[in-house]
């Protein structure tokens, strides 16, 4: 009997009579888009479930970064990380900003707040540090040089929905943090965004933006796009919203599963996380070379379990999106790292077969 097929993750998805109640509102009111009564209700109860004020939904992550940029007006050099996915990147230039890399901690993955400051110069305007795979960053240093420098703070936190720090929300730190509830992510609409700010003006500009810059009177009073969320795409996040905390505590238990079962090989090693407020979003660990990497990544795929090299290559790398310029930790980390299963219906003992694969591939 073939194996079953265990890929990196899967969504989270409310049972289909719970989204349907919600569907059948959409259907009685006929309203399909443009702030819905849907959309309104995820706003508030969503902000209520992660405890942060001035939350906007948005169509997805990507477009919550450039509505973040475009909402604070910048113009000029972003300082980023060349360990996150290309959106990161795609967002600042198509916002006409110019992305300069900053290497990362070879430890928590997350940008080097030690390295930043170097590379801050008269065109610089903001920095923009990703959660990677929902492990905070440095927040209290990266404000501290920023607000010495006068920089905005966007986070991409694509990751970081359920991410903590001492015992808040990571979601409330910085100018805006942009957030993905893409399918894959702890908790989902199918394709979604968010942008959260402390700034209840700034989140007014945000919701003008998102709209192709209508004001509550429909008058256009500034330059817009785009961004609404639909009230199908609410109504499947509300009805997955009622299992958030289940999907959050599942996520650490396997996770910790995870790290007993492969901490007994001195081969791999594993992301430093700098807070236990983590989010558990994925589980990566770090091979002693690429070679490795390949040869485990192949004996898994002939056992159908199909973890993802996030995130390769390092973003630096790619000519045909930017310049080169040499980010030694990225691009040794990227080369090596691998994302393992993990997800709600994922069972323990898939961890412990695919723990066992490679713990065997390692030996061998």
């Amino acid at each position: 009997m073939p194996n079953k097929k265990i890929f990196v993750t899967q969504p989270t998805l409310a049972p289909l009579h719970e989204v349907n109640q919600y569907l059948e509102q959409v259907w009685k009111t006929g309203i399909l888009t443009h702030n819905g009564p849907l959309v309104q209700k995820l706003e508030n109860e969503l902000s209520n479930k992660l405890e942060v004020n001035n939350l906007s939904l948005i169509t997805n992550g990507t477009l919550a970064i450039q509505i973040a940029i475009k909402a604070l007006e910048l113009k000029g050099e972003i300082i980023t990380t060349p360990f996150s996915w290309v959106a990161t990147v795609s967002a600042i230039k198509w916002e006409g900003c110019t992305p300069v890399f900053c290497d990362i901690d070879i430890d928590t993955l997350n940008i080097d707040t030690n390295k930043l400051e170097a590379l801050i110069t008269k065109d610089t305007v903001a920095i923009m540090p990703v959660h990677v795979f929902g492990n905070p960053c440095e927040v209290e240093r990266i404000k501290e040089i920023a607000e010495k420098h006068n920089l905005k703070v966007i986070y991409d936190a694509a990751h970081a929905v359920g991410t903590c720090y001492k015992g808040n929300s990571v979601l409330s730190w910085g100018d805006v943090s942009a957030v993905s509830l893409h399918g894959t992510k702890i908790f989902n609409t199918a394709e979604g965004g968010a942008c959260i700010t402390p700034d209840a003006q700034g989140l007014e500009k945000i919701k003008r933006i998102r709209f192709f810059g209508h004001d509550y009177n429909k008058n256009i009073v500034e330059d817009g796009l785009n961004g609404k969320m639909t009230e199908v795409h609410a109504a499947l996040g509300l009805a997955n919203l009622k299992y958030y905390d289940e999907v959050l505590l599942d996520r650490k238990h396997k996770y910790e599963c995870y790290l007993e079962n492969l901490s007994v090989s001195k081969e791999l090693l594993f992301q430093k996380l700098i807070d236990e407020g983590c989010n558990y979003t994925y589980f990566p660990g770090s091979f002693k070379n690429e070679k490795t990497l390949i040869e485990i990544e192949k004996v898994l795929n002939e056992n159908d379990i199909y973890p993802r090299r996030y995130f390769y290559p390092s973003l630096n790398t790619m000519k045909n999106i930017v310049d080169y310029v040499n980010m030694p930790v990225a691009e040794d980390i990227s080369g090596r790292i691998l994302a393992l299963p993990l997800y709600l219906s994922l069972e323990k003992t898939d961890i412990d077969r695919v723990c066992e694969i490679i713990l065997h591939g390692i030996k061998t």
